[in-house]
């Protein structure tokens, strides 16, 4: 068989792994077969390519993928769930930078074609944006810079400047794909420079939408780096990573009640200010929640970052277990942008090992919300937060959020008072049915554990 048909045959084999993989990602009890049966696929895929004749030396390749798998196993091995996001945020920048250097690296080939080197240009121009955007949401969620909007006076002035700076230069250098030639050097520049431009307004609340837009930015650049170099397997991953994150970011966006124009340009909280809420705070012992989780014929955990700081999700799993057989209907109540990374929150429960079928969506929970005894709120802020169905002042407002207000009795389980990743103060801490059990979430939880099990 000629070694062509071989190839693009064997691209098409792992093409069909990654669509299979992709399917079994969008259930938590197949997402793990699905990772395998994808990195399956790319592995066949990267074998492959480099049977092609045009590799000319593998000694780098041997090196790269040796320090490569040490550098991925230590982080993988060594990361915390409450970092997930972080890590996340690096791979799509990764992803980014890759694409750019195979962009940059496909100016070297001779006879490059207009159409070739406006792929060029896009995958050095996305790879770019993708890169220095996640490197500053990576920055945002590790809090080693402000994690709210960051504005300043002529913003998008300065933006369109950039991109007008950017279609000039890329037009130059579509049209003279030059290595020495200064316009790529300002294409890179700027690429570069408009990520760091294109997150910095964005904070709160919008980062899981950051995140999962992000993503399909380094689909889409990888996308484009294959046509540059003619790679059919590089255009397949890339189109199906790019259409998925798309499709999730809208998820996400309708989800919040947001165009995606509205989050990558309005800057979030950084011009609306919340109302000042003032109330009285009503403190829970573990032993008095005790008694009314003990008595509850239907409890509703709602997660939220805090649980993943704690480290809390096997503890509020073994209590879920104790609570249903003591009689109750155990729910977990699921925001689709609870935690900092799109499906945040069910990862951590699927970790946990919680039944799948116990998760219940925010749309599907709220009707019957308030027939719920008590939901139990575990470091959960923005997505419980009332602000956003009655302060029209609130940066959140117009945000469906899960209306645990309405239920019976609601536990709220914090370290402090301390808002949310927004910003924004909640009056649900204030409210009549609410009681607040502080402390961090594991010790408190195991002590109810302990109660139930005395």
């Amino acid at each position: 068989m000629d070694m062509e048909i071989f190839i693009n045959l064997t691209y098409v084999v792992a093409s069909v792994l990654f669509i299979i993989g992709l399917k079994m990602l969008a259930h938590p009890d197949s997402a793990r077969r699905g990772n395998i049966i994808s990195g399956v696929g790319m592995l066949i895929a990267i074998i492959v390519t480099l049977l092609e004749r045009q590799v000319v030396s593998y000694e780098y390749i041997i090196w790269g993928t040796i320090v490569g798998s040490i550098i991925g196993a230590v982080a993988a091995y060594r990361v915390s769930m409450t970092s997930m996001p972080e890590m996340v945020g690096l791979f799509n920048g990764a992803g980014g930078l890759a694409s750019l250097l195979v962009g940059w690296a496909a100016l070297y080939m001779t006879g490059n074609s207009t159409f070739t080197s406006f792929t060029i240009f896009l995958s050095i121009l996305i790879g770019g944006v993708t890169f220095t955007g996640s490197v500053v949401a990576w920055a945002k969620l590790a809090e080693v810079m402000p994690g709210g909007a960051i504005v300043f006076g002529a913003q998008r002035l300065v933006n369109a400047l950039i991109l007008i700076g950017i279609f000039v230069s890329g037009a130059l250098v579509t049209m003279d794909p030059s290595l020495n030639s200064p316009q790529f050097y300002v294409l890179v520049a700027l690429s570069l420079v408009l990520g760091v431009m294109a997150v910095i307004p964005i904070g709160g609340a919008d980062m899981p939408v950051v995140i999962s837009l992000l993503n399909s930015y380094s689909g889409l650049a990888a996308c484009a780096a294959g046509f540059a170099i003619n790679n059919n397997v590089l255009i397949v991953a890339g189109a199906l990573v790019g259409a998925s994150g798309i499709i999730l970011t809208q998820i996400m966006c309708k989800a919040m009640n947001r165009s995606l124009g509205h989050v990558l340009f309005s800057g979030f909280g950084a011009v609306k200010t919340a109302s000042k809420i003032e109330g009285e705070v009503r403190p829970v012992s573990a032993e008095d929640a005790y008694l009314i989780l003990e008595a509850a014929s239907s409890v509703t955990f709602v997660p939220g970052y805090g649980m993943a700081v704690a480290q809390a999700q096997h503890a509020v799993r073994e209590l879920g277990e104790l609570l249903a057989k003591n009689g109750a209907d155990v729910t977990y109540a699921i925001h689709p942008v609870a935690g900092r990374m799109p499906g945040h929150m069910n990862v951590l429960l699927a970790e946990a090992n919680v039944p799948y079928d116990q998760l219940v969506e925010m749309d599907d929970i709220n009707p019957r919300i308030d027939s719920i005894d008590v939901a139990v709120v575990i470091g959960a802020n923005d997505v419980v937060n009332p602000a956003a169905r009655t302060d029209e002042n609130s940066p959140i407002y117009g945000m469906p959020i899960i209306n645990v207000d309405k239920a019976r009795t609601v536990f709220v389980l914090k370290r402090s008072m301390a808002s949310g990743f927004s910003g924004v103060d909640n009056p649900l801490f204030f409210g009549e049915n609410t009681r607040m059990l502080f402390g961090d979430a594991k010790e408190s939880i195991s002590r109810l554990v302990s109660q139930f099990k005395h």
